[in-house]
């Protein structure tokens, strides 16, 4: 899978060293830096606003739109937690390859041989 936003795939590092546990906890503080706190969703106002604040000035307003939609599988045209880090699996070839182990790690899938 291609990565359409061109970031560095640091995910797979990070879960070697975090641990499956540890990668979801830093998931889901990503998730809290980028949300509407009165909404607890990833909304394109939080999302632009934070991403300011986070000094990446240089995403456009189509790129962003862009990304809440790759993200949003309900339509509500925002993203909650769940849809927040399966995309940041989907963006992740190197976290998709191992996907199955860590599913397995975080106890969310049973792999019997």
């Amino acid at each position: 899978m291609t990565n359409p936003f061109g970031f560095e795939d640091y995910f797979p590092s990070m879960m070697e060293r975090l641990g499956a546990e540890g990668f979801m906890r830093e998931l889901c503080n990503g998730f809290c830096m980028l949300m509407d706190v009165s909404i607890g969703l990833i909304t394109y106002e939080s999302l632009k606003r934070n991403t300011m604040n986070l000094g990446l000035n240089d995403l456009r307003d189509d790129e962003l739109i862009c990304m809440l939609a790759e993200g949003d599988l309900d339509g509500d045209g925002a993203l909650n937690q769940m849809e927040f880090c399966i995309l940041m699996f989907r963006l992740s070839p190197g976290l998709m390859d191992g996907s199955k182990k860590y599913m397995d790690d975080l106890g969310l899938i049973d792999i019997r041989p």
